[in-house]
């Protein structure tokens, strides 16, 4: 039981971490390639992957913060959801006296 809850918890860490370096790798991305940044076509695979948090960060905000603002809050959003699941990966590993390693 122990081992399939920390399966779930490294797959969705992975995931929180592939978001957000899309994220990161977008923002980079958009200042280097100046005002053509939409029609890059690793611009916009970034922007597919990182569609679900950038979606979740809209859902979760209010209306009257500013689009412009979306990537820094789902950015913050994910990092505070991949410290929660350090935590987690912690605490299961602790509970279920597991061998776990620190990646």
């Amino acid at each position: 039981m122990g081992e399939s809850v920390l399966f779930l918890i490294v797959l969705l860490k992975a995931l929180v971490e592939v978001a957000a370096l899309s994220l990161l790798a977008q923002g980079i991305l958009r200042v280097l390639a100046g005002r053509s940044y939409q029609q890059n076509p690793v611009y916009r695979l970034f922007q597919v992957i990182a569609s679900p948090a950038l979606w979740l960060g809209r859902v979760l905000t209010p209306r009257f913060i500013a689009q412009q603002y979306l990537g820094l809050i789902a950015f913050l959003l994910l990092f505070w959801m991949w410290l929660a699941l350090i935590y987690a990966k912690a605490y299961v590993c602790h509970a279920w006296k597991l061998a776990c390693f620190a990646a």
